[in-house]
């Protein structure tokens, strides 16, 4: 994929996103759905994909797919009536900008559907969007109502924080709300499988830092010791009850969180570290401080934080897998506890373009469970 090219003209000063979406809705928006359809039930947020519905956007990203943008919702009968004459509705009479940002939406490269702003003399292609809350949240998620638990775990964290974060302006409905409140963070006994399976993560890849170093891997063992850092990093949003986006941002939610300036030197010297014994001792650092939150947390009784030796070999870990044991022992459904130690879908696959996929990624979490269940006799 190219780049964005240059905006062909100066823009003004930085507004948030999201406060241009409410700037949006209160003086364009709203004032053309009064007058044109009076009465008229309606949510009105900005969520969905964008840097600005998870708080990090910057001038930086006025370069596509940003500026006023807003996501309006009807009951499915009158989205299904009266969505296409809101959008042309929106298209003819929105104003051309919003405090000098441009409403209209114009594709540079028609091989990549990447939308700049720009102004325009004609009709607006805008940037709002009109659904009914379910068909959104099954094309968001895969799933419209109550999640089951093959749900939950088929749901990458960066689509429910794109589903939580953000805003509503307006909800005339009351089911946006509703669902937002119902995704905001796992039932119970999710969060404790997919904590379970994060440290088994971090038990199975530990040791590999001594062991690459030892045969004289260097570039080996500062690979997995990012790794580790990573899963670290995504251990801690975990047990903070905070979605973790993906890999762009994944840092920037990390540093957001209340015990990031303690913990990070020791994740950072893992990073910078030149040689085994100073990356070993970093980690080491690491992996007692958020043991120690594991068990503050207290969803178990407390486990030992303190590194030792793996086995006979003379490298120093966590044993990460008493901690997945003590978790897996307080799980009590039924369809998590006949499952490994897999978790999440974004627990065990980073594509992209996977993620994307609703279908395939429920598909491969139901045949996880197939394969554990029909080996189960044998296991």
């Amino acid at each position: 994929m190219t780049s964005p090219s240059p905006h062909p003209r100066p823009l003004p000063d930085f507004v948030p996103g999201l406060e241009l979406s409410r700037i949006l809705y209160e003086e364009a928006v709203r004032p053309l759905l009064d007058s044109a359809y009076p009465g008229l039930r309606y949510a009105a947020a900005r969520v969905g994909s964008g840097s600005e519905v998870l708080g990090f956007d910057t001038a930086r990203s006025a370069d596509h797919e940003w500026g006023p943008r807003l996501n309006l919702f009807l009951a499915p009968d009158e989205a299904a009536e009266h969505g296409a004459g809101l959008r042309r509705l929106l298209a003819e009479r929105l104003p051309k900008h919003v405090r000098g940002w441009p409403t209209h939406f114009r594709h540079h490269n028609p091989e990549i559907p990447i939308g700049q702003m720009e102004l325009t003399d004609g009709a607006v292609n805008h940037r709002v969007s009109v659904d009914d809350v379910g068909d959104w949240l099954r094309t968001q998620l895969g799933v419209a109502t109550r999640p089951t638990v093959h749900d939950w775990l088929a749901m990458p964290q960066q689509r429910l924080a794109e589903v939580t974060g953000g805003a509503v302006f307006h909800d005339g409905l009351g089911t946006l709300d509703a669902a937002r409140a119902r995704l905001a963070w796992y039932p119970d006994q999710v969060w404790r499988y997919l904590l379970a399976c994060q440290w088994q993560r971090i038990s199975q890849e530990e040791a590999f830092v001594g062991r690459c170093a030892e045969v004289g891997d260097p570039l080996g063992s500062a690979v997995v010791a990012g790794r580790l850092v990573r899963d670290l990093m995504r251990l801690c949003l975990l047990l903070k009850r905070t979605y973790a986006p993906y890999g762009k941002w994944l840092g920037t939610a990390f540093g957001r969180l209340a015990i990031a300036d303690e913990l990070m030197p020791s994740l950072a010297g893992a990073l910078a570290a030149t040689g085994y014994p100073q990356r070993e001792r970093h980690l080491c650092e690491a992996y007692e401080f958020v043991a120690a939150l594991q068990n503050a947390a207290g969803l178990t009784e407390p486990v030992d934080p303190a590194c030792r030796p793996y086995h006979d070999r003379p490298f120093q870990v966590l044993h990460a897998e008493r901690f997945a044991n003590a978790l897996a022992a307080t799980v009590t459904d039924p369809g998590l506890r006949a499952l490994l130690l897999t978790g999440g879908v974004d627990q065990w696959a980073d594509s992209t373009d996977f993620l994307g996929l609703n279908g395939p990624r429920r598909a491969a979490v139901d045949a996880l469970a197939r394969a554990v269940a029909s080996d189960a006799p044998t296991r």
